[in-house]
């Protein structure tokens, strides 16, 4: 797995016109040594050396006597030292074991830190699902529980009728449909994962599952879906988007009026438009509608750019991205554009 996770330097390579500052900053508080620890992402590390937190290929130094040197662990300390009068920041020490006590086992720690926080994406990587209205209507759907309840749960036995797509299935029930603001485009529906159950047996169009797992109640008419197995990983390699992408923030999730860091928002491009998880967008802040006091016409104002994210899941036609910087509040309706 490791090496799938690219070299450090790459992880955060994105080129130098992406960035407004003519190159990498130290901020003026910066550390001059600091020691990783677990829930740090690479992205939380940059922001503590640099202004500008996607210049850190720039002043990331390997150190070949370190064994795994692109890569970072908690434990691992950070020590900023000055090459040729140029700043760089290099790991100097690896602690791969947490020592206890002499009455509890010591652990490896031997995952690296991702790139991005994953506890704030991976309901969108399992649970979350992006599909057109016609598989979703023609998928079998929940009929009752044992005993004639039409709520239920983990351990509870259901019946559902339609084909089954497999032996292993999801419950899913409708979320969010998703329209382009400009075109007016059906860009997909949301369907929300809320349980998992195996098919035990089968009687003509009627199925019986037994649920595994529930995150929340299963009702009459939820729908069934082949059970997906992702590997889930925040371990992404920040590219620019091959070709020219305008788009919009159509959605957020909490319904928040104020979209900040660490938020994740759909935009309503996906693969479609030649997006890919990893792509790095620069936010727009929509500039204000005002009246000319001369003609009476309303004028819209420039958009000034705002914030940066990263796409982490694209369908066909939007995607879904976590927002990795904002200067100020952002909006739903506020423009995506190539950084």
């Amino acid at each position: 797995m490791r090496n799938s996770l690219y070299a450090l330097a790459a992880t955060l390579l994105l080129v130098t016109s992406w960035a407004q500052a003519a190159g990498p900053e130290l901020r003026s508080d910066h550390p001059d040594r600091y020691t990783v620890v677990k829930g740090d992402t690479l992205w939380d590390i940059s922001s503590r050396f640099l202004d500008d937190p996607w210049y850190w290929p720039e002043i990331w130094h390997v150190n070949p006597q370190v064994s795994n040197p692109h890569l970072i662990y908690p434990g691992d300390e950070l020590a900023l030292v000055y090459i040729d009068g140029e700043p760089r920041v290099t790991k100097v020490r690896e602690d791969r074991v947490v020592k206890l006590s002499p009455k509890v086992r010591s652990e490896p720690i031997d995952i690296p830190i991702p790139t991005i926080p994953l506890d704030a994406i991976s309901s969108f990587l399992t649970d979350t699902r992006i599909v057109d209205q016609e598989t979703l209507e023609g998928a079998p759907y929940v009929l009752e529980g044992e005993d004639g309840r039409i709520i239920t749960g983990a351990g509870d036995k259901i019946y559902a009728r339609g084909d089954a797509p497999g032996r292993n299935l999801g419950v899913f029930r409708s979320s969010n449909r998703y329209m382009d603001p400009v075109t007016g485009e059906f860009l997909g529906l949301e369907a929300r994962s809320i349980a998992r159950g195996e098919v035990t047996d089968s009687s003509g169009e009627v199925l019986t599952l037994r649920l595994q797992r529930s995150s929340e109640e299963v009702r009459i008419g939820d729908r069934l879906l082949e059970s997906e197995d992702k590997t889930i990983t925040a371990r992404f390699q920040p590219t620019a988007p091959e070709d020219t992408i305008e788009g919009q923030m159509i959605s957020v999730e909490g319904g928040v009026k104020q979209i900040g860091q660490y938020d994740v928002v759909t935009i309503n491009r996906g693969t479609r438009e030649g997006l890919e998880a990893g792509n790095v967008l620069a936010v727009f802040r929509s500039g204000n509608i005002v009246r000319d006091p001369y003609t009476d016409e309303r004028v819209e104002l420039p958009s000034e750019r705002a914030g940066l994210l990263m796409v982490f899941q694209a369908y066909d036609k939007l995607s879904y991205g976590l927002v990795l910087k904002a200067s100020r509040p952002l909006a739903l309706g506020d423009k995506v554009k190539n950084p």
